[in-house]
């Protein structure tokens, strides 16, 4: 299901520049480029998922799908995605380093889908000190890990710090290197399953963890009709898994070798907003920037982010459909 194919720099600069030059000879000009979305196995990206399996993205938008948002994040930067599905914290992190990008849908508010598992029964989080912790360095990894340690008063020191991205924990943990990991769904499943012990999650700490459809706002301004398609298909996959979720979630287990019921687990840590909410979330004063203040300040603290990033222009609600799928 994940297939892509990114649309190069110079072939996205010759589109705006024949956008720019000869905009009445447009219907005799060859096709427009395809725009590549950056997407990776999570519960909160499946719609768009299914909005492909289904026909639903428009004709000219590919998703591109990776591993985790590390490799969408470079794609981004290299010019080679109009747009990602991305957490908040890594959307401010490609703002500082250049990559202009705004938020036009929240995709899910993790609400227990971002956890701390641990290999043996603890009887407070205090006591992982000493422990081997699996964590991505990440802008992801680093934010969960740092309410982590403020919950459990501990240091970084006091821990032994082990960087590995989710996709790659279940090998360490069956080989037996790791006592805890930082991880997300669908892997945190996987190491469920392998005996492993939640310990704590993003329920205690909400609307922190946001996953976003972000667009590089330089295409914004030559792909609204295009942009504006792509989030109508996301929220009509989105109708799609809330009117007939048995449907739905087969598929998704299908695609991530998860069973009925470790899928529906996987969606019980998860908000997905509808339409109405979204324009909530979207507002001047709404969840999406007062969460991009407090991350800002929590990643410069922790030397993520040499300063804060600009937050102008950072959501868009412009490009949210009307009436359906509320």
């Amino acid at each position: 299901m994940q297939r892509g194919g990114g649309v190069g720099r110079r072939e996205v600069l010759r589109a705006l520049a024949g956008l720019t030059l000869a905009p009445l000879a447009l219907a005799g000009c060859r096709p427009l480029p395809a725009l590549t979305v950056g997407i990776h196995p999570w519960p909160g990206y499946e719609p768009l998922y299914l909005a492909e399996h289904f026909g639903w993205l428009p004709e000219r938008i590919t998703l591109h799908g990776s591993v985790n948002a590390g490799a969408s994040l470079a794609a981004l930067e290299a010019g080679d995605l109009a747009a990602a599905a991305l957490t908040l914290d890594e959307v401010l992190k490609a703002r500082v380093a250049g990559v202009a990008l705004s938020v036009v849908a929240v995709l899910n508010d993790s609400v227990g889908a971002d956890m701390v598992v641990s290999r043996e029964p603890l009887p407070s989080l205090a006591a992982l000190a000493g422990a081997r912790l699996a964590v991505e360095r990440s802008a992801l990894g680093e934010l969960v890990l740092s309410q982590v340690l403020a919950a459990a008063g501990l240091g970084r020191e006091q821990l032994t710090l082990v960087d590995l991205a989710p996709d790659q924990q279940l090998s360490a943990w069956q080989a037996g290197r790791l006592d805890a990991a930082i991880t997300y769904e669908p892997f945190a499943s996987q190491l469920l399953r392998a005996g492993a012990i939640r310990l704590f999650d993003s329920s205690q700490f909400p609307d922190l963890v946001l996953d976003v459809l972000a667009v590089r706002t330089d295409i914004l301004r030559w792909e609204r009709h295009a942009m504006a398609d792509l989030v109508a298909a996301h929220f009509r996959g989105l109708g799609h898994l809330k009117s007939n979720p048995g449907d739905a979630l087969r598929r998704i287990g299908a695609w991530r070798g998860l069973t009925l019921a470790e899928v529906r687990r996987t969606y019980a840590g998860l908000e997905l907003p509808g339409l109405a909410a979204n324009h909530a979330y979207l507002a001047d004063d709404g969840v999406v920037m007062r969460a991009a203040s407090r991350i800002n300040s929590l990643l410069v603290e922790r030397g993520l982010m040499t300063r804060r990033a600009d937050l102008t222009g950072l959501v868009s609600p412009h490009y949210l459909p009307e009436g359906a799928w509320q």
